[in-house]
């Protein structure tokens, strides 16, 4: 029996996007309606706790409707012939529900909440604390942890650590194949994980930006031009 190849796969809120969940950037992109530092960082939260929950039950409610598409399907059927670790800047659980296995949440999970004080460097971010609410909205006023402090969106906002970073790194690091689709790479530090990628190691980037496309053929990758679901039935047909 042949041994599985390691594919590795690093995506974006492009590959959500076509299941209608809004992007962060680019037309009509969530940072265009909303600026980001009212509810995606920690000031946000101290300054109005009770916006950033209302945005992120919004966005939860969102979640519940929406459904995996061709190319989350696609990632998952690959488990077939190759040994595949999904690496996600979304906070969707579109891959798990696509049937993907091992799935690691660079910028955490809509789907759960923890206390404001748990999760931290001082506990060495610890999950113990972290609550799996599914769709359902949060508020003030609820609390959790040993201090009973309130409870906020299990969410990696700017300017806060990339706790599964290094683990990330690691699983690009020991890649034969490495798959990046749906991210336009401008958010660091996930941005740079494709630069862990060893010797050998075929590297394929998925995205319709014409100028992305053409700065990472200059490195040596495999580009193709097209959305997610189009693009993965390319890809489909060139490893498979």
């Amino acid at each position: 029996m042949a041994i599985k190849k390691n594919l590795v796969v690093l995506s974006g809120s492009g590959i959500s996007a076509e299941s209608g969940i809004s992007t962060f950037r680019g037309g009509n992109g969530l940072w265009d309606n909303v600026p980001v530092e009212e509810i995606c960082t920690p000031e946000g939260w101290r300054r109005d706790p009770g916006k950033v929950l209302r945005f992120y039950n919004e966005r939860r409610a969102q979640l519940e409707h929406a459904e995996p598409n061709e190319a989350h399907r696609a990632l998952a059927g690959l488990e077939q012939d190759f040994n595949v670790c999904v690496i996600t800047q979304n906070v969707d659980n579109l891959h798990e529900r696509a049937g993907s296995s091992r799935v690691l949440h660079l910028h955490g999970e809509l789907t759960k909440i923890r206390p404001e004080d748990c999760y931290t460097d001082a506990d060495g971010y610890s999950l113990k604390y972290v609550q799996d609410i599914g769709y359902r909205p949060t508020a003030l006023g609820d609390t959790g942890g040993t201090r009973g402090r309130q409870m906020r969106p299990h969410i990696v906002w700017f300017g806060e650590a990339v706790p599964n970073l290094e683990k990330a790194a690691q699983l690009v690091s020991a890649a034969d194949i490495l798959l990046i689709v749906g991210t336009s790479l401008q958010v660091y530090p996930a941005a740079s994980l494709y630069h862990y990628a060893p010797e050998g190691c075929s590297i394929w980037l998925i995205d319709p930006d014409e100028r992305l496309g053409r700065q990472l053929e200059g490195a040596g990758i495999h580009v193709i031009t097209d959305v997610a679901t189009a693009g993965m039935r390319t890809f489909l047909k060139e490893i498979v």
